[in-house]
């Protein structure tokens, strides 16, 4: 127990700051496109940009490659695309409702169909 306190205090004495972790840089889609756009126009070169961006070369070219096949699919028409959380939940909102309209006309058909056998059966 005593051996613990004193390297824990012996460490607090050096100075050594404890070593914090580089987070990941997130870049949004128009950081992203004007970076690409950059490369595109070739007036500098690659490297050059990316060391000014902070990125290495395999991000650069990724985000090249994702961005001219969405172009690609978009002039092909190709056009599917992720609906919005508003979109969804009024979707979701309108399947509820219509799913309690088909509740109530299966109810009333089972009644219906109910009414019209013990009808029969009364007739007869």
């Amino acid at each position: 127990m005593s051996q613990n306190t004193s390297s824990q205090a012996s460490a607090t004495c050096t100075g050594v700051a404890p070593k914090r972790r580089a987070t990941r840089r997130h870049f949004s889609a128009e950081d992203k496109i004007r970076i690409v756009l950059e490369g595109l126009r070739g007036e500098d070169s690659i490297a050059e940009l990316c060391r000014r961006e902070g990125i290495v070369q395999n991000l650069y070219y990724r985000w090249s490659k994702d961005f001219l096949e969405a172009g690609k699919k978009r002039l092909a028409g190709d056009t599917a695309r992720a609906a919005t959380s508003d979109e969804v939940k009024e979707l979701r909102r309108e399947a509820g409702a219509l799913k309690e309209v088909v509740a109530e006309l299966t109810l009333e058909n089972r009644l219906l169909k109910k009414s019209v056998t013990a009808d029969g059966e009364d007739a007869a």
